[in-house]
């Protein structure tokens, strides 16, 4: 088939580089109507509808430029990204591959299908899209970033370096590489990035996203140089401005915990859910140990882990008829305990299947799934779940210390100590919840403190209860090779430690406003704090 492009493209082009978006678009149409089969207006009104996050509309307009032009990979790999943006991963990862195949001819197409796949959990794609970005444009400090971030989830802990050193070379003031740097690299006296990050800090004032991440990265700094109260101050620093941008916290909190709860016990007599007993659900709070216990548990030869997919989530959202624009919130789940339970449990395995081909068993470990244990048990009655529960206050320094996503507001209670102990307290009760409506045999808190004081006894226990014969294997979880893209890809590449164990105890007085609401809560003793 023969592409033609209108010359007038290039004026058009250049008007969407300078932010003209208005102009752009009338461009774009005056061509369509000169020639309807030009892919390249298509393709940058998708662009354009894409930047405004208008991703349905701009998934339509890239499926019509590929259709025109179906040798041009960032057609396709402009669609996989649109489809991701209205959370349709399984069209997202088979646009994705498509484009791969046609093999793209430009850094960004690249760059745009690395994210794509990472984001799906194919990192070894992800790293081979983002290597090809690199190639193509190796003074692209962006490509470096994401290549790091590829080769750490890969475990190739060097090649990440490499790649956020170089990164910095070419762009010194990049905060997002250094943070990656520093989180990997134990900073010392004579080895540090503070002096800079310091100056970064105070240029950066009116961007909270920019002094969040900067106030992370003095914040590990300063820890591994064994000042813990001025590594907090660091954090508290950071987070100030984005706390203050935060609103509804507390409504949306009461309504989503509400609405969870709600969705066990069922009704009595209730249609059954899908009858598979394949999946394993790991979850609990964030940092709390979820990747260490599922690692242990992937380690068996008789299970694959298929990563941390929100396929549960998207499903149970769909069925619901998607009450509100939100992933998950309390009306999200009310409307989700009238869907079908049996069609629930199918089309997440078949979501899951997709990525992770195979009959045996698998781990899901997306932490959020805390939230949708009532509805995994109605909908798949046989499916077992562990939930990682961790001393409280070290469960909320740990959370408090990581740096999640701004992008997805079921973070934005992680920004300041009181949020953090009032979102462990409802996860508590939650939790309390589930351990008297669901099955014992299907639901088991595992506290992280007991496996690392006991590695094989508690996995020998875990293992059992999940009707899985001993393997020695899952002692060497360390040597796992299989991709982790969460916050502690560093950690479970190593054996078991006591690190963070009683990590609060180090910070004194400082923790004071978080500690009184657990103390309040009922979580802690008084007593207890006072011997730590």
């Amino acid at each position: 088939m023969t592409v033609r492009t209108d010359p007038r493209m290039a004026a058009a082009r250049q008007l969407y580089r300078q932010g003209r978006f208005h102009e752009a678009h009338g461009q774009c149409l005056a061509i369509l109507k000169n020639d309807p089969r030009d892919a390249a207006p298509y393709a940058l009104l998708g662009r354009i509808a894409a930047d405004h996050r208008t991703f349905d509309k701009g998934a339509d307009l890239f499926q019509r430029a590929w259709t025109l032009d179906p040798a041009n990979a960032a057609h396709g790999a402009d669609l996989a990204r649109c489809l991701l943006g209205l959370n349709r991963e399984q069209p997202a990862l088979a646009a994705a591959v498509a484009a791969l195949a046609l093999g793209p001819r430009d850094a960004d197409c690249f760059d745009t299908l690395g994210v794509v796949f990472s984001r799906l959990g194919q990192q070894a794609r992800a790293a081979q899209c983002f290597g090809g970005a690199n190639r193509l444009a190796p003074t692209h400090p962006g490509y470096l970033l994401n290549l790091g971030w590829a080769e750490q989830y890969l475990g190739d802990f060097e090649a990440a370096e490499r790649a956020w050193r170089a990164c910095i070379r070419l762009d010194p003031d990049n905060e997002r590489a250094i943070l990656a740097l520093v989180n990997l690299v134990p900073q010392t006296p004579e080895r540090h990035f503070a002096d800079q990050l310091r100056k970064l800090f105070d240029r950066a004032s009116g961007d909270p996203d920019r002094r969040l991440r900067i106030g992370h990265a003095l914040a590990k700094t300063f820890e591994d140089q064994g000042e813990p109260v001025l590594a907090l101050d660091w954090l508290l620093r950071g987070k100030t401005a984005r706390a203050a941008a935060v609103t509804g916290l507390t409504a949306w909190q009461d309504g989503l915990f509400a609405g969870a709860a709600a969705t066990a016990p069922r009704p009595a007599g209730a249609a059954p859910g899908d009858p598979s007993g394949a999946p394993i659900f790991v979850f609990g709070l964030p940092r709390s140990g979820t990747t260490l216990v599922e690692r242990i548990i992937s380690s068996h030869p008789a299970v694959v882990s298929a990563g941390e997919p929100m396929d549960f989530p998207l499903t149970a959202r769909r069925l619901a008829g998607a009450p509100t624009r939100e992933l998950m919130d309390g009306p999200t789940l009310r409307a989700a305990r009238d869907a079908d339970m049996a069609v629930l449990g199918a089309d997440y395995l078949a979501a899951v299947r997709a990525r992770a081909p195979g009959e045996g068993r698998f781990t899901d470990k997306l932490p959020l799934n805390v939230l949708y244990a009532g509805l995994i048990n109605a909908a798949l009655p046989n499916a077992r779940m562990v939930c990682l529960r961790r001393h409280p206050i070290d469960s909320c320094l740990a959370i408090f210390r990581q740096m999640f996503s701004t992008g997805f507001a079921y973070y934005d209670w992680t920004f300041g100590l009181e949020t953090t102990a009032r979102f462990y307290l409802a996860f508590d009760a939650l939790v309390a919840h589930w351990r008297e409506t669901l099955p014992p045999d299907r639901f088991i808190e595992v506290a992280y403190e007991d496996v690392v004081a006991d590695q094989e006894g508690q996995s020998r226990a875990l293992l059992a209860w999940l009707d899985l014969p001993w393997d020695e294997a899952v002692l060497a979880f360390h040597e796992n090779a299989a991709p982790v893209a969460t916050a502690s890809a560093v950690q479970v590449r190593s054996p078991i430690h006591a690190g963070s164990v009683g990590r609060w105890k180090q910070y004194g007085d400082r923790l004071g406003p978080m500690i009184d609401i657990l103390v309040a809560g009922g979580v802690v003793t008084a007593e207890e704090v006072e011997a730590g």
